[in-house]
């Protein structure tokens, strides 16, 4: 094992802590904006490749499901090998399948070509936190600004991925937008090959192969299920097996983790009750807002018809107020703990969810600022704390794989709510409204329950570090 020297303050010898933010955070912002870069794109996709929504919606869910899928292992792999090592082949495989979705002569390449792309970034997300956190030492003050900051990169890109696909799709067509990843991901590399590694750990513990597998066909069996109950019905045998196999592989993941010598989650993870409050706030929130996302997209432009730069343009409120409310939960976190960001974030983004009860076939879209300001507001206030949150939870040899499990929970969180909320909008254009209604209430109760739980198990000040 090979432990490159730090200074007495936690940061990294040779580079300062700014420099190890911004390249922390690279990767986590690219990521992201591939998660929404394409929604303002789906009509487009669709109308050249003959797609109906059931097919758009694995244009975003077969990233989303292999981000999710391998973010346990790629945790894994960090810890073992180096968050160095695994971030920078990260930054190359992402390149690569970016190129192939770029020149794509179908759906089925597109889609295979994005799965890829998912992997690579299960391999960057977590490998930025464990440098982030490396980095900040035993500080909690200076993790949860860090903290504040890489989030905020990923949120701020999360939020203008629908402005970047506009501009891209208008000026140069939905091509485009992948295409335009290679020289950001030879940026992200180079910048990451600057920070020093982090420790590496003795191999305590092998790879749950059967544990990652089946996790896997849970989740993409799940969505299929969800994806393909609109069009199909559940009297469907396809949509029936699916859902069968899901659940089956659902319990066999239980029952190998329960048993493995190498489980694929550290022993007693799930019994720790700040994770677990966590773990749930972050599937919620990216269940809404990821569903919700996709759902405006089509909403925006087969409704209210929007061209694709009006549309894209439209989400502008919601960059602006991500950069300036999550550098706010820093702050507020570093003073006050995690708890009362938690659960002041999940009412305000419950009321903008709320307030998207009012949108009809012919509503102004000057109505959707309030709501595109109060979604960013309260994910702004949560996630950077739920990250902190979790962060103290645990010891720092187990940030990686803990990073794993917090993000691969959250993204399969966001392919449940783009499946889920799509199916709900799918039976035509004519639908969308009161299917983005009914996606709406869901939300909303999804997050108030969210926030109760964190008000009731996560602290107000920040816990000592403890065994996952």
């Amino acid at each position: 094992m090979r432990n490159h020297s730090s200074r007495a303050d936690g940061a990294p010898a040779g580079v300062g802590m700014v420099g190890t933010v911004v390249a922390a955070s690279f990767g986590f912002a690219l990521v992201q904006l591939d998660v929404t870069v394409v929604n303002v794109a789906l009509p487009a996709m669709g109308t050249t490749l003959g797609a109906p929504v059931s097919a758009l919606q694995w244009i975003v869910d077969a990233y989303t499901l292999a981000f999710a899928a391998l973010l346990l292992s790629a945790g894994f792999l960090g810890d073992r090998f180096g968050a160095r090592r695994i971030y920078v082949g990260g930054f190359a495989l992402f390149a690569a399948a970016s190129a192939a979705c770029g020149v794509a002569p179908n759906l089925g390449v597109l889609v295979s070509a994005r799965a890829i792309q998912g992997l690579a970034a299960a391999a960057m997300l977590p490998c930025s936190l464990a440098l982030l956190n490396h980095a900040t030492g035993h500080d909690p003050r200076l993790r949860a600004k860090a903290v504040g900051w890489w989030t905020a990169a990923g949120s701020i890109t999360i939020a203008s991925g629908p402005i970047v696909g506009g501009l891209l799709l208008g000026a140069f067509g939905w091509r485009s937008i992948f295409l335009v990843n290679l020289p950001v991901c030879a940026l992200g590399a180079a910048l990451a090959l600057r920070l020093p590694e982090a420790p590496w750990h003795p191999p305590s513990r092998g790879f749950d192969l059967a544990g990652q597998l089946l996790s896997a066909l849970a989740l993409a069996a799940l969505a299929v299920a969800v994806i393909e109950w609109r069009p199909l019905g559940w009297a469907d045998p396809r949509v029936g097996g699916a859902l069968a196999l899901g659940l089956a592989c659902g319990l066999g993941f239980a029952r190998v983790e329960s048993r493995s010598v190498h489980p694929m989650l550290p022993p007693g993870l799930l019994r720790n009750p700040v994770f677990r409050a966590c773990l749930a706030y972050g599937i919620v929130v990216n269940f809404t807002y990821y569903g919700m996302m996709f759902v405006l997209s089509l909403y925006l432009q087969r409704v209210l018809g929007l061209a694709p730069v009006q549309a894209g343009l439209a989400f502008l409120p919601l960059t602006a107020t991500f950069f300036a409310v999550n550098l706010l939960s820093g702050w507020w976190v570093a003073r006050a703990g995690s708890r009362a960001p938690m659960v002041s974030g999940a009412l305000i983004d419950a009321a903008g969810f709320a307030c998207m009860g009012v949108l009809g076939a012919h509503t102004s879209v000057w109505l959707l600022l309030p709501m595109f300001a109060l979604l960013p507001a309260g994910m702004g206030l949560g996630v950077p704390a739920m990250t902190t949150a979790v962060l103290a939870s645990v010891e720092r040899s187990n940030s990686g794989v803990v990073g794993g499990v917090l993000n691969a929970a959250r993204q399969a969180g966001g392919a449940m709510g783009v499946a889920l909320f799509g199916a709900l909008c799918a039976g035509g254009d004519a639908a969308i409204p009161a299917g983005l209604h009914a996606c709406a209430l869901i939300a909303v109760g999804l997050l108030l329950l969210a926030g109760a739980w964190a008000a009731r198990v996560v602290r107000a000040a920040e816990p000592a570090p403890r065994a996952a």
